[in-house]
């Protein structure tokens, strides 16, 4: 017997979390071809989407998947497969549970088991039958809990603020963003390293970098320099469009009433030799956003040849409930910005993903990025070298950002997430002036989005004798039930017989 803490998946479009997922059934291995009623269990390149659905076709009670404890170690080319298969799992609502659980040597000995009794069913129907009921053994999974599952009806989102004021009389403001939450199949183990971990770590190095030049009068540029970091960012940026409807709605002296010259959107820059700026229209010549990205050109081909850059233009469709971009939420407020991240289709699987752990980052590109976005900014503004970005901070600071999961709904649920928040606050509080927390709580009585509770549940594991084992141990006990009814109603025809029997070898 074996317990372990299973991690709930998140599923639906607007209420995310299980809302039901007792589970008592046999485990069985993705290959089996009976899997009504059955726990499936898959290791990662058993995860696909035709076996996830044919598992839900069958009704399957639930489907079980083991992470490995360490992500590095697996293949590329599975780990691609995987997050393909979780973004498509994710955009579907259904009532077959779907659980995580980390690997450990009893799980992958319940794997190996059921794998080859899967195998086994190549040979005849009667070498099988017999083969289980002498000496197969089958697993039992039991997921349960002793409280009613309940949605979260106070879900709070964080959002930070920072302001470096720019030289001279009205200057007007460059807004540097990034969000900070984390996506993926089961919330505690949505760490987000790479989207957005990288974006985050990127924005606290730029504040750090622009501080030491705004300290001094004399390298002050003539630009205000406001830093955000966002919650709600996988839930449609829900941060975003609460902060700016705050701030040009309600309070008259926020900088983005002013001048704002653009927005920069910093959105998984962790990996990859390719950098895609998204922008809502092309930008206008002669605008400080056409300057920006000739800045931008310029520093990638005449230093970074290899990186290949573009430009995506995306059109706002105010018909679409969703954005797909940070810098959308500020466009529909007539604000210019664009987004710049690795990723081109903003629908890529690599947004939110369980395997987007600290080992999808490398600390090398995420530092290249860096250079190319405080060069681009310095140069927009003043000269400014890449020997000022620091590697060991750059490695730390993501490290500190993806320590705990950040899924939404986590994010004010235990003390090391609030930990977490103060720990961005302080790095703001050092480097930046007026810096504010806002903080945002949902409507309970109409929410734009439902989460629900017990996202971790204790899973038992038995060791029992399969079904088939049941049903020849009731026929043998029936058989000799009946041989013993035949004999206690016919003894006396049975004596005789035997004594006569005896009488004759006698003779």
């Amino acid at each position: 017997m074996e317990e372990q803490v299973m991690h709930n998946a998140v599923w639906g479009i607007e209420r995310y979390g299980c809302r039901g997922a007792i589970v008592v059934a046999e485990a069985r291995s993705a290959v089996d071809t009976s899997l009504t009623r059955r726990c499936v269990i898959m290791k990662l390149p058993d995860f696909t989407t035709e076996r996830y659905l044919e598992a839900k076709k069958q009704n399957a009670a639930a489907v079980l998947i083991l992470l490995p404890q360490n992500i590095s170690s697996v293949p590329e080319d599975i780990v691609q497969g995987f997050m393909v298969a979780e973004s498509q799992v994710l955009q579907k609502e259904t009532l077959m549970p779907v659980y995580v659980v980390p690997e450990d040597d009893q799980l992958l000995c319940m794997y190996e088991e059921v794998t080859q009794a899967a195998a086994t069913k190549s040979a005849s129907v009667l070498v099988r039958v017999l083969r289980s009921i002498i000496t197969a053994t089958a697993f039992q999974i039991l997921v349960s809990n002793n409280s009613p599952i309940k949605p979260i009806t106070d879900t709070t989102i964080n959002t930070l603020e920072g302001v470096l004021p720019g030289a001279g009389e009205d200057p007007p403001t460059i807004v540097i963003t990034a969000h900070y939450d984390s996506f993926g199949l089961a919330p505690w183990l949505a760490y987000g390293a790479d989207s957005n971990g990288s974006g985050v770590t990127v924005l606290l190095e730029l504040v750090r970098l622009f501080h030491h030049l705004y300290s001094n009068p004399r390298s002050q540029a003539p630009y205000h320099l406001l830093f955000s970091l966002t919650g709600g960012g996988k839930y449609n940026f829900m941060g975003t469009k609460r902060w700016l409807e705050e701030n040009m709605d309600h309070v008259e002296s926020s900088l983005l009433h002013d001048n704002v010259a653009f927005v920069l959107c910093l959105d998984s820059l962790g990996t990859g030799d390719e950098l895609f700026l998204h922008v809502s229209r092309p930008p206008k010549s002669g605008t400080p956003q056409y300057s920006f990205i000739q800045q931008l050109e310029q520093i990638i081909s005449a230093r970074f040849p290899w990186v290949r850059f573009g430009t995506v233009h995306k059109k706002i469709n105010l018909q679409e409930a969703t954005v797909a971009w940070e810098h959308e939420r500020y466009g529909m407020k007539r604000i210019p910005g664009f987004t710049l991240s690795h990723i081109e289709n903003p629908k890529s699987e690599l947004r939110g993903s369980i395997l987007d752990t600290m080992a999808q980052v490398d600390i090398r590109k995420l530092k290249r990025n860096a250079v190319i976005v405080a060069e681009s900014l310095a140069r927009f503004m003043y000269n400014l070298s890449d020997k000022d970005v620091q590697d060991s901070r750059l490695s730390a600071l993501m490290t500190m950002i993806t320590s705990v999961p950040r899924a939404v709904q986590l994010m004010d649920r235990e003390p090391e997430h609030a930990l977490l928040i103060s720990s961005l606050e302080q790095e703001f509080k050092h480097y930046l002036q007026q810096v504010h927390r806002h903080t945002f709580h949902s409507d309970r009585r109409d929410p734009e989005i439902t989460f629900f509770d017990q996202m971790k549940q204790p899973m038992m594991m038995y060791r029992v004798k399969p079904a088939a084992f049941d049903l020849f141990l009731g026929g043998c006990i029936a058989g000799y039930l009946g041989i013993v009814y035949y004999a206690i109603q016919n003894f006396g025809n049975v004596y005789t017989k035997l004594k006569a029997t005896v009488k004759a070898k006698h003779q």
